[in-house]
């Protein structure tokens, strides 16, 4: 019975991570260009899934990294759909301060970072609070 519950929970485990995998990175988007933002105010993991909810919204992005700790976000998005600068005010119209600081190619990205992009979860690490601070803010 306990090897049971174990299967399933790591089932059920494996299925989830799937699910969030697949949030950020994007079917059917081709990236040819890779924006790094400036973001101010994320404090917290909430507050790198708002803004990373708000990028996969916008058509033409592919894959989504916060990084609360320096304040970037990096999005790997197609330039026939959307410009970098569309990228930022999205973000900053989600309550977070946003600039582009810089644009290049997904071979760039890889030879910058040694990775490609949305192979990196976004950084997590608190239980929600401050999604409910910006939305006091916003109000």
């Amino acid at each position: 019975m306990n090897a049971k519950i174990i299967n399933g929970t790591l089932i059920l485990a494996a299925a989830v991570l799937l699910t969030v995998f697949a949030v950020h990175v994007r079917a059917g988007v081709t990236a040819d260009a890779v924006a790094i933002l400036k973001t101010a105010g994320m404090t917290c993991g909430s507050c790198a899934g708002n803004v990373s909810k708000t990028l996969q919204r916008v058509k033409g992005v592919a894959a989504t990294e916060v990084d609360v700790a320096a304040g970037q976000v990096v999005v790997a998005y197609d330039t026939k759909a959307v410009k970098p600068e569309t990228l930022a005010e999205n973000v900053t119209r989600s309550g977070f301060d946003s600039r582009v600081q810089e644009v290049m190619t997904p071979e760039r990205f890889r030879q910058v970072t040694g990775r490609d992009m949305g192979r990196t979860a976004a950084s997590s690490g608190c239980c929600g609070g401050c999604a409910t601070q910006h939305a006091k803010e916003q109000k």
